[in-house]
């Protein structure tokens, strides 16, 4: 598979003393307002980015999560993997996954002990989002166009969590209920695309014989700040499940493209390898479960991305009108490259020719 064509690069410049999310990037969406909002999958914050220029964003401030939604604590990450904007809101979700310790190196004892501890991070099972307006991210506030209507944050509750609806699927319920580890092709959430108040999240694993899932589900606003899944199947279901063949690969991310899907896949658990482009078309018409192989015509291979071993993990995607294409899409990197890299602030994202 031929490699997406380079349109250009965008300088992302951070304060400094926020330098630490610059290896961490793992999500991305740009706001009417000109703003690239970035995340981290190590923080419980979300990074506005103001345009300075055509391919330079800085103006870096910072916003804690937890001044606009209750966290269950101030100390563990969100782990953000996807976020979106649409009517007036930023969206995010959290990977909903357990994790394993990581090794040290040091001492062999202790990290074949560390290798049997799995945690369980509740920051990490949130899916939120927060009125957006003029650069500012509010806890409140009136609709722009509508000063009767209210914008509040708010997030899915835990009696209406996804994992609760999610505990007794027939695919995805027993890798919730081992509570096996993201990095192991456990439950492992890594992409959000959000259209009205239709919501699409991309599961990195489990990868079952080869397919990845992607689930679809559509939110309701009960009492403000409180959201609730809405019921979507003919019989009641409040969730959707479609299958795509991504060449055994999983989701790490999502963006809509006009009806269609846009899809980033890459390898699961701690594998490296490329990761590549796909198209679902029409999927924001799919009435149902369903399944797309890449010979049914709406599952499209795009392109793969440069592959650096060890560096440079696309994890964000974000539409970015650039150079006179407005199909273009931004890639925003965890673990980049050093050559990606300005000074001790400043990073280097991609943008990408999209056709349609």
């Amino acid at each position: 598979m031929a490699e997406g064509f380079l349109l250009s690069r965008v300088l992302l410049r951070f304060a400094p003393e926020f330098t630490d999310i610059l290896g961490d990037l793992s999500a991305a969406a740009l706001t009417p307002d000109g703003s690239l909002w970035v995340a981290s999958d190590e923080t419980t914050t979300i990074e506005r980015l103001s345009q300075l220029e055509p391919c330079i964003f800085g103006e870096h401030k910072r916003f804690a999560i937890g001044d606009f939604i209750e966290l269950s604590n101030e100390k563990d990450e969100v782990d953000i993997e996807g976020m979106d904007y649409t009517n007036h809101y930023l969206w995010f979700i959290g990977s909903h996954s357990t994790k394993r310790k990581k090794t040290e190196g040091n001492e062999p004892e202790k990290d074949i002990q560390r290798l049997a501890e799995v945690k369980t991070e509740l920051n990490r099972y949130l899916l939120g989002r927060i009125p957006v307006f003029k650069e500012q991210l509010f806890k409140s506030c009136s609709h722009p166009k509508n000063s009767e209507e209210k914008l509040t944050a708010g997030c899915l509750q835990k009696t209406d969590s996804l994992l609760t609806i999610l505990k007794n699927d027939s695919h995805l319920g027993s890798f919730i209920a081992a509570g096996i580890p993201s990095k192991e092709n456990g439950f492992d959430i890594e992409g959000l695309a959000v259209r009205g108040d239709k919501v699409f999240i991309g599961l990195r694993g489990p990868v079952l014989r080869g397919w990845a899932i992607i689930l679809e589900i559509e939110i309701e606003e009960p009492k403000p700040g409180i959201l609730a899944l809405k019921a979507i199947g003919s019989e009641g279901e409040r969730y959707k499940k479609h299958f795509v063949q991504l060449n055994g690969l999983g989701v790490r991310e999502l963006c809509i493209d006009g009806k269609d899907l846009i899809i980033l896949a890459g390898p699961t658990m701690e594998l490296e390898g490329n990761l590549r482009l796909f198209r679902l078309k029409n999927a924001l018409e799919l009435s149902g479960n369903s399944l797309f192989s890449q010979e049914s015509g709406q599952l499209e291979v795009l392109f793969d991305l440069p592959f650096i071993l060890g560096a440079d993990h696309a994890e964000g995607l974000a539409l970015f009108p650039c150079l006179g294409q407005p199909n273009s899409l931004l890639v925003v990197y965890d673990s980049p490259d050093v050559g990606r890299k300005v000074e001790e602030h400043g990073v280097f994202a991609d943008v990408f020719k999209l056709q349609r």
